[in-house]
């Protein structure tokens, strides 16, 4: 409900000054209180450019600041804000990409069983990759709906117990035959992945969510670096495949007499492959004690929505909901996802082509550790340019996302139809150009994109569900690769993978919307507003045309959009934050208030509260106050989100 004319005609110049404050930050609007996706091209290239600038000059200032004062101080930063919250990406790096590493020294050390099958199960074998996925899988999907109905501490705590048994069982994996020893290494991959699937919604909503703050006022740290913020902690995921080869090679050169080279004992094979499993357990162990003691406010954000709504448990109604309103969304997060993931595996079709050219066919494993590493290393910069540009509303999410699958589509449409040329040693240094250009486009495009806008664009009381999802169809990928790849040849799976990419970039295009420099609070109270049933009386920037995709364009969700409306309305969401600040301080006093650790008080200019108390009994306060309070009888609550 919009206030009345007499209303703002009373509003002091102080009064409106400090009401622009709150609902136009500079950050978001020029000077004349346009919003930045407002502006023509020329005008918002300038105003984006020139704050972006400002922005960073600023934390240059402050990173210098804390130099000065203590020289790790700037690393301590770091590590506080990016490396522990992504510290179970980064242990599940090591270990899952050290299933791959390790498998070509089994088959040199245990050739009969792990390459010839002659005393070894053949499925078993293969279900190494397989079980590993489905794992994975399963802990998507349950983790995900965990994380909403229990909470995302409790997800998160979870999920590095899981971790951290199951790297005590791979380490341990015996078996009384060469056989059994790969059925019991072949389960306790299993079960690992179910906490690593775990591992993708709740990373992605808890930093995403912490990000954000639970005060009624949105932060310029949401608005300006959410997406960086997130995707920092996505990469340490790098950070373990690097550090996993590093020390698998360091390993091997320790108990293999300080050789890399054939011929490789089963005694050295072992030792390596299980100190390596033995040395993320201890840093697993740690992240169980973290989460249980030091993360008790993860799962806030999700609390005072479920307050909000009058939920308790699982938030069913706003399932059904998201899937009402944003199913096609469904469509970009998880086909994106899996296009992804079958480019993610395909990558590796790269490596093996050119090692087996260079090194002409050789027994050591060595240089595929080596390449290996190099490649990880051009993955590192891809993540953290990524990082550093996701943010960027010149540039963004969903650009980054469709020029990543375009730039991968080309990478492997190039060697499809010349393959043989590549493959001669005259050209097989082009292949590696390649081979590495695409590792990179995919981590600074749809590898990081993915990750981050699985959670972003839905609600947050089905945020790790959908996002949870949105990975486990990426698995889906993933598998389907991993069966493909045993029934196609190496040219065929070259022509195959491309069209995954065209397929991503299109999906992108069409269902995607764009959520770069958009206020999650602001897509929240849009829910809000979708869950009381009153969608066409929100009027605010998360229907402007530039957060929405094309699909949701072409079905007329931007005609609401409205900046003048939207103003009045959010004047209207602070009154009623500042009324229900208002009644929590009277309950205090009287004794009869208990501090639920939902809430978070603001702290009101006078100019504000004057206003307020000067205005509380304006012409349609009752109207207003009859949405604040209602209900639609299933649980769904008609409140407006507060300020975003």
């Amino acid at each position: 409900m919009a206030s009345s004319p007499d209303s703002f005609n009373t509003m002091t110049d102080d009064e409106r000054q400090i009401f622009d404050y709150l609902i136009k930050p500079n950050d978001s609007y020029d000077r004349n209180g346009v919003y930045w996706a407002d502006l023509n091209p020329f005008q918002r290239f300038r105003f984006v450019s020139s704050y972006d600038a400002s922005e960073a000059k600023r934390e240059l200032r402050n990173i210098w600041a804390m130099a000065k004062k203590d020289p790790l101080a700037p690393f301590g930063y770091y590590v506080r804000n990016m490396v522990i919250p992504g510290a179970g990406l980064g242990l599940e790096g090591y270990v899952l990409f050290s299933i791959g590493n390790i498998k070509p020294l089994f088959q040199a050390a245990f050739a009969s069983c792990w390459k010839a099958n002659k005393i070894c199960n053949k499925t078993w074998i293969e279900a190494v990759e397989y079980l590993e996925i489905c794992g994975i899988i399963v802990g998507q999907l349950l983790v995900g709906i965990i994380g909403d109905w229990l909470g995302r501490r409790w997800g998160l705590i979870q999920d590095a117990t899981i971790m951290f048994i199951g790297l005590l069982m791979l380490t341990a994996a015996w078996g009384v035959t060469e056989n059994g020893w790969v059925i019991c290494y072949v389960w306790s991959l299993f079960f690992y992945g179910i906490g690593v699937g775990g591992e993708y919604p709740m990373t992605a909503t808890s930093g995403m969510e912490n990000a954000v703050g639970s005060g009624k006022v949105s932060t310029k740290e949401d608005r300006l670096h959410r997406g960086r913020k997130v995707t920092s902690a996505f990469l340490m995921q790098g950070w373990g495949q690097f550090f996993n080869q590093v020390i698998l090679i360091l390993l091997l050169l320790i108990f293999h007499h300080g050789s890399g080279n054939a011929p490789y004992s089963k005694v050295a094979a072992q030792w390596t492959y299980r100190i390596s499993f033995a040395i993320p357990a201890v840093g697993t162990l740690w992240l169980v004690y973290y989460r249980t003691f030091k993360m008790k406010a993860a799962g806030k954000q999700l609390a005072a929505a479920k307050k909000k709504s009058k939920v308790t448990g699982y938030d069913t109604y706003s399932l059904k909901m998201t899937f009402t309103y944003f199913g096609p969304r469904m469509i970009a997060t998880a086909g994106g996802w899996f296009a992804n993931d079958v480019f993610f595996y395909g990558n590796k079709l790269f490596q093996s082509e050119f090692i087996h050219e260079i090194t002409n066919n050789g027994t050591s494993i060595m240089p595929g550790w080596l390449y290996n590493l190099i490649n990880v290393g051009v993955s590192l910069v891809g993540y953290y340019l990524a990082s550093f540009l996701i943010d960027n509303k010149l540039y963004g999410r969903k650009w980054m996302q469709m020029v990543g699958f375009l730039m991968d589509f080309i990478l492997f449409v190039i060697p499809a139809f010349h393959f043989e040329y590549y493959k001669t040693p005259e050209h097989i240094g082009e292949f590696q150009a390649m081979y590495f250009l695409s590792s990179f486009f995919n981590q600074f495009g749809p590898n990081a994109v993915t990750f981050l806008v699985a959670a972003e664009v839905y609600p947050t009381p089905i945020r790790a569900t959908a996002h949870g999802f949105s990975a486990a169809c990426g698995k889906l990928g993933a598998l389907l690769a991993a069966v493909m790849y045993n029934y196609i040849t190496t040219e065929q799976k070259f022509h195959v993978v491309p069209w995954f990419g065209l397929g991503g970039m299109i999906v992108t295009l069409l269902f995607l919307p764009d959520t770069t420099g958009l206020d999650l609070k602001e897509q929240e109270r849009r829910w809000q507003f979708i869950r009381a049933g009153r969608e066409h009386d929100y009027h605010g920037v998360a229907v402007h045309s530039k957060h929405l995709s094309w699909w949701e364009r072409f079905r007329g969700v931007g005609k609401y959009y409205d900046p003048n409306a939207d103003y009045s309305q959010k004047i209207e969401d602070l009154r009623g934050d500042w009324e229900a600040c208002q009644a929590r301080k009277a309950d205090e006093k009287a004794g009869q208030y208990e501090d639920d650790n939902v809430h978070d008080e603001t702290e009101w200019s006078s100019d504000v509260s004057t206003y307020f108390e000067k205005t509380r009994n304006r012409p349609g306060m009752v109207d207003q106050e009859k949405y604040r309070s209602g209900s639609d009888g299933n649980g769904a609550s008609s409140s407006d989100e507060k300020i975003a």
